[in-house]
């Protein structure tokens, strides 16, 4: 997805819940650095993930091993290519599903959709400073209920 804005504003908004929270999880127990272990918790589905940093290279690399227990971890991987002066291109692998062909499968194509989701909310955030609320509203009837 290619997001008009400087390769370090980007990268920024994945590092710093204060703007990941903007856009994707609701909480979460800290920023991103190098060897890092954070949560991330979706509240309005009751869902959390354990998140390890194993890399970052600044501005240009963000390498996580994140899920849990039940389900299992799998690594994702960001880079934010400069494209020019306000131009970044970024690019998600998650990788590293587990079960029998079909579950792989239905991972990847889960993850995917999900990604899009983000980077399109990441997009509208940064780009027109619009939230866009796509996450909690994906399934707004498996919401938690207070």
């Amino acid at each position: 997805m290619l997001v008009r804005r400087p390769a370090a504003e980007v990268f920024e908004a994945f590092v710093d819940p204060a703007v990941t929270t903007r856009f994707w999880f609701t909480k979460s127990s800290g920023r991103l650095t190098a060897g890092a272990r954070v949560r991330w918790d979706w509240e309005m589905y009751g869902a959390s993930a354990q998140v390890d940093v194993v890399e970052i290279e600044q501005d240009r690399r963000l390498a996580i091993r994140w899920g849990d227990e039940e389900h299992g971890f799998t690594s994702v991987e960001w880079t934010f290519e400069r494209r020019a002066e306000n131009e970044t291109f970024v690019s998600v692998v998650n990788a590293g599903f587990q079960g029998d062909g079909d579950a792989r499968v239905a991972q990847a194509l889960d993850s995917t959709g999900g990604f899009t989701m983000v980077l399109c909310a990441l997009k509208a955030l940064l780009e027109h400073g619009i939230a866009l609320n796509v996450v909690a509203d994906k399934a707004p009837d498996a919401h938690v209920q207070s």
